[in-house]
């Protein structure tokens, strides 16, 4: 009967923990709603042309996504013993979430992607109207140009944002911004260098998605609420998790279905990005290196020679143990045995998700 009632206990708290998380979560959107509805009536009374590049930020943020960054920083948070009704801690997780919007619109300039959530990407968008409408330069100039100064201004309110916030999160905030910014130039020049080097591959995945999806998010909200005693075992946890959420993007690119993940597949591969999976699959292949760079080869061929390798096997097995990694780290941390779960149950899903 004790057992029983130990049980029940624990499922009541970690639903009260999920509870407590989601209605956080809630706000945030709502946060970035007023925040960007608020910043269109500014514009839009300026000028109707001025609320264009607004227009494009709400409208990404209206399409989805699946609210990573937000969700680790509530949780760290939230884990960490704060008041779930203080209001910074909403704006530090819009702050994360416009952030990532921003890394969005950029990436996808770099990747020259043209689709993002199912939509077309900003810059393809605005190549295409300035194609329709016949105007002067060109087109596609144009349209990366407004897609460079649209996640330029999302940078802007996510500093905003996280003004909002307490004033203990101001380090950890400077450290991921910066590693994003350094993690993205180490993978465009990676993919201009196109050898194979498995521990670069390994350090732009932590650098560059890694650390700001899941260990940075986790730190800011621990020391949001007072609890910078957390931070190594947030990192060990983020390191390892964020590790598996990026060798999943990885698989899902080469092997996914665009249906499901909102942008082209194979999108890495065309874009020579030397991924942990393509390394190692060069090492065992040298013709994988000339499938990709030489005219005449379909994504098929290339998707058939991978496999051959036996490496997104390897891919899967690396995912595992960085997913048990993370676990344990968690595991003996000073945090309500619930938060410990919930993060466990986290770590599955980032790892393993379907889209």
């Amino acid at each position: 009967m004790t057992s029983d009632k130990n049980t029940d206990t624990g499922q009541e708290a970690a639903d009260l923990a999920r509870r407590t998380r989601d209605d956080v979560l809630g706000r945030v959107e709502e946060r970035l709603r007023s925040l960007l509805a608020a910043e269109r009536d500014v514009w839009a009374g300026v000028h109707e042309r001025a609320a264009v590049p607004v227009d494009a930020l709400a409208e990404l943020i209206a399409s989805g996504g699946k609210r990573i960054r937000p969700a680790f920083c509530a949780t760290g948070y939230l884990a960490a013993g704060g008041d779930p009704h203080d209001p910074g801690i909403v704006s530090a997780c819009a702050a994360l979430e416009m952030l990532h919007v921003s890394a969005l619109v950029h990436d996808d300039v770099l990747d020259d992607s043209s689709r993002r959530r199912g939509a077309p990407t900003v810059h393809a968008a605005h190549t295409q109207l300035h194609e329709s409408r016949g105007w002067q330069g060109e087109a596609r100039r144009y349209g990366e140009g407004v897609a460079i100064l649209v996640g330029d201004l999302a940078l802007v309110y996510a500093e905003t944002l996280m003004a909002e916030a307490p004033r203990s999160v101001v380090l950890e905030w400077n450290r991921l911004r910066s590693e994003v910014m350094i993690g993205q130039y180490m993978d465009v020049h990676a993919a201009a260098e196109f050898s194979a080097n498995p521990r670069i591959s390994r350090l732009i995945a932590r650098i560059k998605s890694g650390r700001y999806t899941i260990h940075r998010p986790l730190v800011v909200g621990a020391n949001a609420a007072g609890r910078d005693d957390l931070a190594a075992a947030f990192e060990e946890f983020g390191e390892a998790v964020g590790e598996a959420f990026q060798l999943r993007d990885d698989l899902l690119d080469a092997f996914g279905d665009s249906a499901d993940t909102g942008k082209p597949t194979g999108l890495d591969l065309t874009q020579h990005k030397m991924t942990l999976l393509l390394g190692w699959a060069m090492q065992r292949d040298e013709r994988i290196h000339s499938l990709i760079t030489e005219p005449g080869h379909t994504p098929d061929e290339v998707r058939r020679r991978l496999v051959a390798t036996g490496v997104p096997g390897d891919v899967e097995k690396h995912i595992a143990g960085l997913v048990e990694r993370g676990c344990k780290a968690i595991a003996d941390a000073p945090v309500a045995e619930a938060w410990r779960e919930d993060l466990a149950d986290m770590a599955v899903r980032v790892a393993y998700r379907n889209t």
